[in-house]
């Protein structure tokens, strides 16, 4: 075992000092630290001076300085590497989740929206911010903060956009524009003129934006343009209007009839009591699509369009209109009963599920053609039984 000197244990000190380190308690361990080494593992007989320099050269990479500013980072920031272990953590999770939820909605298997929002919803609200936050503490460019700001921001923006669209929620192309406005007209701008102004950074910076523009074009492709949605709402609207228009011309028919034959009407009294209970349901979306009582006849004369929007809101357990839906789900599965037990042939039942009647229907025209076609279905019934007496 090697027994050191007074004068080698100074020679060690000096050296450190010479190095560069400057804080007192980091000379003192790294002393200790040197010079157990070279008692416990240099040889009696050995050469000091060369065991020592191949010892000191294990503590850094370029020089001996790197060890105090590692140092200071870690004393500074104490938390990093806790916050870095939860990123990778949060990071490796929400992809994973985010993966088995869209398998799970491939296969139309229960559960795939939770997992898609929880896989969303930490990779937006968790890693992207942690990411960012640990990106900044190492990051030494006046200009960095900003970039990788109007970066992260754009990045949470455009998940929460792809997951508001997924889950059919209000304000996804909001969101999903304002992350490309954010992207295009601050971070590209800033990264690009940044970075080619330096030799080594130049071509990555021009070949990064022009990626960034090609991809937030065909993004942008992806969305429809005002004019293209005005066009699709002024098409369902007419063919919403069609629909009504040969209901209500077929219904006349009927109508006349049974004003000619008042004793006929107790026979076709579940079929009106489902047709008002349609037609005041139809009314109650209009109302809620249009903030105004507007009657489906009366939407051509007040030149409104119909929206390709959601009508699930409409339908909730605590509202009046859920109770409607329920009562004429009622009506109509008691109107299949009766005319099944008759016997008659022509008559076609009303399906209930995977229909407006359980909530299937949630598109704004879908739900209403779907009132209009249980009419109509009612309608066909009616006009078979008239034709049989």
């Amino acid at each position: 075992m090697y027994q050191l000197s007074e004068e080698q244990i100074d020679f060690i000190s000096r050296d450190i000092q010479s190095r560069g380190l400057e804080m007192e308690s980091l000379q003192q361990d790294l002393l200790d630290h040197v010079c157990c080494i070279i008692e416990q593992n240099l040889e009696a007989t050995g050469n000091f001076e060369g065991f020592y320099l191949a010892t000191i050269r294990t503590f850094y990479k370029t020089e001996l300085k790197e060890i105090e500013e590692e140092t200071l980072f870690l004393l500074t920031h104490k938390n990093y590497y806790a916050m870095k272990k939860i990123m990778l953590a949060s990071g490796a999770f929400s992809a994973i989740v985010l993966s088995i939820g869209i398998v799970f909605k491939f296969m139309h298997w229960p559960g795939a929206g939770v997992l898609i929002v929880i896989g969303i919803a930490l990779f937006s609200l968790l890693f992207l911010p942690l990411l960012f936050t640990l990106k900044i503490k190492e990051k030494e460019q006046a200009q960095s903060p900003f970039i990788l700001a109007a970066g992260t921001l754009s990045a949470i923006l455009f998940s929460l956009s792809t997951l508001f669209k997924l889950m059919h929620w209000p304000l996804a192309n909001v969101l999903g524009l304002t992350a490309i406005g954010i992207m295009l007209l601050l971070f590209l701008p800033v990264y690009f003129f940044t970075g080619i102004r330096n030799a080594e950074t130049k071509v990555n910076s021009i070949v990064t934006s022009i990626l960034i523009v090609a991809g937030s074009g065909l993004l942008m492709s992806l969305v429809r343009s005002p004019g293209g949605s005005t066009r699709l709402n002024e098409l369902n609207t007419s063919y919403f209007l069609r629909n009504e228009q040969i209901l209500h011309q077929e219904q006349k028919q009927v109508a006349d009839f049974l004003k000619t034959n008042p004793g006929k009407q107790d026979a076709f009294a579940q079929s009106q009591k489902i047709n008002a209970l349609c037609e005041e349901l139809k009314a109650y979306i209009l109302e809620r699509e249009t903030g105004r009582k507007i009657l489906p006849s009366e939407l051509e004369k007040e030149n409104t369009l119909l929206t390709d929007g959601w009508v699930r809101d409409y339908f909730k357990d605590d509202l009046p209109a859920a109770q409607k839906l329920k009562t004429l789900s009622s009506l109509v599965e008691t109107y299949n009963q009766i005319n099944a037990k008759t016997g008659n042939p022509n008559f076609v039942p009303i399906p209930v599920k995977e229909t407006v009647l359980d909530k299937s229907e949630e598109r704004t025209l879908a739900a209403l053609n779907g009132f209009t076609q249980i009419q109509i279905m009612v309608l066909q019934n009616e006009q078979n039984l008239l034709a049989q007496k």
